[in-house]
């Protein structure tokens, strides 16, 4: 009887520790699972997309460049482009002065008064197409300026050279008091009737405004390069 009871107690024994060591087995590999996964290195979650904000987005200020405008924004007054020429004589001839070009109507405004010529002798002037002048003949200035391939004449009437200008006539004292509007002809805008960079050029004779390719006018007797004094305003700045 005591030997049954014995045996039973053996056996309850060793199933309890049975279980306890199945037990701890099962909490090692539960540990070391763990440990495993701590020793991973982590996966980030995606970020979140993002919409961006239009009202936050970052300004700058534009370069300030020099425009060369010299006008008054807040009244609109701007100043007119406008160029000159001081004219180099020829040999044996003592012509001299300066003729001034303007903005005018649909054109330009040459002014200024020239000395040394003959007294009542009439003269060609013409705008030529290149700003050389290298004497003794001037032929450096080229032909006339005439950038739509017309037939030479007068200015004021019928088919004509954009450079083509009105007979300048000397007065007792052999100056000549210019001033004539040729239409047509720009300052500063770079277009192919700007007269900046082209050569104004005073001939020995007359123009007779018929023969071609430049009037009969004979010889340069005295040239000059136009240069652009005033630059005009920039586009859109007198909108400003």
């Amino acid at each position: 009887m005591e030997e049954s009871v014995m045996r039973q107690f053996r056996t309850s024994l060793s199933l309890a520790i049975a279980a306890t060591l199945g037990a701890g087995l099962l909490v090692g590999c539960d540990r070391g699972a763990d440990a495993a996964d701590a020793g991973a290195p982590p996966v980030a979650d995606a970020p979140a997309a993002t919409t961006p904000d239009p009202s936050a987005g970052a300004g700058y200020d534009s370069p300030a460049g020099d425009t060369g405008d010299t006008g008054d924004a807040a009244s609109g007054t701007w100043p007119a482009a406008n160029a000159a020429a001081m004219l180099m004589p020829g040999p044996d001839v003592a012509i001299d002065g300066t003729l001034n070009f303007d903005i005018a109507d649909g054109g330009v405004r040459i002014t200024g008064t020239l000395t040394g010529f003959a007294p009542g002798a009439t003269h060609a002037l013409h705008v030529h197409e290149t700003g050389r002048c290298e004497p003794p003949k001037f032929e450096s200035a080229g032909p006339h300026l005439n950038p739509e391939g017309a037939p030479h004449g007068h200015p004021d009437h019928g088919p004509h050279h954009a450079g083509d200008v009105p007979n300048q006539t000397a007065d007792a004292d052999g100056s000549v008091a210019v001033d004539q509007v040729v239409a047509g002809l720009t300052i500063g805008d770079g277009g192919p009737t700007d007269v900046v960079g082209k050569a104004v050029v005073v001939h020995a004779s007359a123009d007779d405004y018929e023969s071609q390719p430049a009037g009969n006018a004979g010889a340069r007797i005295a040239c000059g390069v136009i240069s652009l004094m005033t630059a005009p305003p920039a586009a859109g700045a007198a909108d400003a």
